[in-house]
């Protein structure tokens, strides 16, 4: 099933507005989105950015987060735990939550923001990589969502 996922931010394609990144505030866009399938049990996001130098580059790693939840507001507080006992991991800049795109000088960068559908939550700690929750994903996606902005300086 495709979840639609979108932002107040930006449209998909567009550019990404300078204050979710790091030439800015460097805080997370709000992100909304669409009911879930049936028998979703948590709700994962990443936000990679494929077009990075040395390699896909991770912006955000968001787990857990409950099945009802259809939004994140603006400015989601880099914590490893948020309070509706969502959970972040560690992203390529070695800290915990969104980091926002700093690509280097050239052609914009493309950045995706993933939302995946699951049947069961991840028994992961806060802090995880994305390669750590994308294994435990697997065999456990009902359906998923997609977002693309992009940045260049």
């Amino acid at each position: 099933m495709t979840i639609a996922l979108s932002s107040p931010a930006f449209r998909e394609g567009e550019t990404i507005p300078q204050q979710y990144t790091g030439d800015g505030k460097d805080v997370s866009p709000a992100l909304q989105w669409t009911a879930v399938p049936e028998g979703t049990r948590s709700l994962v996001l990443i936000c990679d950015d494929p077009d990075a130098p040395r390699g896909t580059w991770t912006h955000w790693v968001l787990f857990n987060l409950p099945a009802d939840v259809r939004e994140l507001a603006e400015g989601v507080p880099p914590k490893e735990e948020l309070a509706n006992g969502a959970r972040q991991g560690k992203n390529d800049f070695k800290k915990i939550g969104y980091g926002g795109p700093a690509p280097p000088r050239g052609k914009p960068h493309r950045y995706f923001f993933k939302l995946y559908a699951l049947d069961t939550s991840l028994d992961l700690k806060a802090g995880a990589s994305k390669d750590e929750v994308v294994a435990a994903m697997k065999g456990h996606v009902l359906g998923e969502g997609q977002l693309m902005g992009k940045y260049g300086r």
